[in-house]
């Protein structure tokens, strides 16, 4: 089983339009709702690739009981705790051309909800794998992370961390078996100030965070493809194949999934890699979260 934890998920209300002209009348050709927030679209790209997966965070009011009516429909199973104020976050998404975003902050989490969350976790198995990906929106994040972590130590849980700042700070000593930064986390992280940009900079990045604790550590670099560092200190770097790019909204996320499901189809970190790759750039030049079948024929382009 894996489980995804999103502290702050998201309805992603999306306008397609031919311009965008801010301070006057615009209209769109199209729009849909999706589901989103990193751990969400982790959950639905796993789904995709048919990886057993339930999702698990936060969700309120009528917003939320929509997201979560979405992801059952799209297969995905759901665990959500369900705060008593606020709503669940509505995102805009305009593409339009470029892609413009405005991100929602979402209601407060309880201290309370923080705990049935923990009782949660506690049902997890030896074997499993937890994400946990995304912002953690509540004063202290890094010591929500190490409760967290620290509750499940010993317990043969494999950890994911898609998080920048001080949740991954936090995460690095309880060893997670995979960290997935972006060059612009991977650059503020170590006061870079901006994304790396030479493979020689990420890679010597990338040690750090495994002389910190984290056990894998990937990369991803946009159009600049991605790089591995693995546990066994072998590092790999994947380009990115030739395609349109439509969408960045979840390719990192798709990237963590594919990751998930290339290794526990085969335990290899190269076929891991391989396919983190292929959901990666498959979403980037879709529409939305990348499909089973999209992926899959993306992988003989690495």
């Amino acid at each position: 089983m894996v489980c995804t934890v999103t502290f702050n998920p998201a309805l992603d209300y999306v306008l397609h339009m031919s311009t965008f002209r801010p301070g006057a009348l615009n209209r769109s050709k199209s729009e849909e709702f999706q589901c989103g927030g990193k751990g969400v679209n982790v959950s639905i790209v796993l789904h995709n690739l048919g990886i057993e997966t339930t999702a698990l965070g936060f969700l309120a009011g009528f917003t939320g009981q929509a997201l979560d009516q979405g992801l059952r429909r799209a297969g995905v199973r759901t665990d959500f705790i369900w705060l008593d104020e606020g709503y669940t976050r509505v995102n805009l998404k305009i593409k339009a051309g470029q892609e413009t975003e405005i991100n929602n902050p979402g209601p407060p989490i309880p201290p309370s909800a923080l705990e049935a969350l923990f009782q949660k976790l506690d049902r997890l198995r030896a074997g499993d794998i937890l994400v946990l990906a995304g912002s953690v929106p509540i004063p202290s994040p890094e010591d929500v992370c190490r409760r967290l972590l620290t509750r499940l130590e010993g317990r043969d849980i494999l950890t994911v961390i898609d998080a920048a700042g001080p949740p991954l700070r936090a995460a690095l000593p309880c060893r997670p078996f995979l960290v997935k930064p972006n060059s612009l986390e991977l650059g503020e992280f170590f006061g870079a100030g901006g994304p790396l940009t030479e493979e020689a900079e990420v890679l010597s990045c990338a040690r750090q965070l495994q002389a910190q604790g984290a056990r894998n550590v990937l990369v991803s670099m946009a159009g600049d493809g991605s790089l591995l560092l693995d546990e066994t200190g072998v590092s790999r770097r994947l380009g990115v194949p030739p395609g349109q790019v439509r969408n960045s909204v979840g390719a990192g996320d798709s990237m963590v999934a594919g990751f998930l499901a290339g290794w526990l189809e085969s335990g290899s970190y190269e076929a891991a890699h391989r396919m983190g790759a292929a959901a990666g750039s498959a979403t980037a030049f879709s529409d939305r979260l990348a499909t089973g079948p999209e992926i899959r024929a993306l992988l003989n382009a690495f």
